[in-house]
């Protein structure tokens, strides 16, 4: 086995931080590095990587049902309106994360997204004006053991942005976990079996302008 990958049940290789649980695989296999333009699949990712923050992606994503329902499907027009009680109401919730400066960060980043939504056109076009060459690689990658603490020169300008437009939970790790899963980045490992399907994809992708 090359380093890195993981062989599952199914003889197929992926990387290594799937771990071989079915949520991850599934995720990792039709998900994340494939690129997205949809504004609402966006903003629902970049709040979802905020309430990760400190913890693994699993539980988040273990919950992203229950996240869905509770933020009335990262509908920022719909979000943007929550007030005091539907905070208490969403710190009530057990199946979502119940950390009110996580929560209250997605209805304050709401906004923001409406505003970039005004001022861009799309949250996809100024994500998009992020896409960094194919040259640029994480400052830290490990395995099998510690990859959430990457970040590029990218990902440190796009959290400096994002930052001096208002948004929270938005820092230059966290952005560099947004841009694998969205598709800004590539990096299923050379040997994974998505690697090659991923790039595909990125090839047939029309740029948001």
């Amino acid at each position: 086995m090359k380093e890195g990958l993981h062989t599952g049940a199914d003889g197929l290789e992926r990387c290594w931080w799937q771990q071989g649980l079915p949520e991850y695989a599934h995720y990792h296999d039709t998900e994340w590095g494939y690129p997205v333009s949809d504004d609402r699949k966006l903003f629902e990712k970049i709040c979802l990587e905020g309430f990760q923050s400190g913890l693994s992606w699993i539980t988040v994503l273990r919950k992203r049902d229950h996240f869905r329902a509770a933020f009335q499907g990262f509908d920022p027009e719909q979000v943007v309106n929550f007030k005091e009680e539907r905070v208490v109401e969403l710190l009530q919730n057990p199946g979502i994360i119940r950390h009110r400066g996580k929560i209250e960060s997605t209805i304050h980043n709401a906004r923001k997204a409406l505003d970039l939504m005004n001022e861009k056109g799309s949250l996809a076009a100024y994500f998009w004006s992020f896409e960094p060459p194919a040259h640029e690689r994480p400052s830290r990658v490990t395995y099998p053991t510690v990859s959430t603490l990457a970040q590029t020169p990218t990902s440190v300008a796009l959290s400096k942005d994002l930052k001096k437009r208002g948004w929270k939970f938005v820092g230059p790790v966290t952005m560099y976990a947004f841009m694998q899963a969205m598709g800004l980045v590539n990096d299923h490992l050379e040997g994974c079996h998505c690697r090659v399907k991923v790039l595909s994809a990125r090839e047939q992708f029309v740029l948001p302008c």
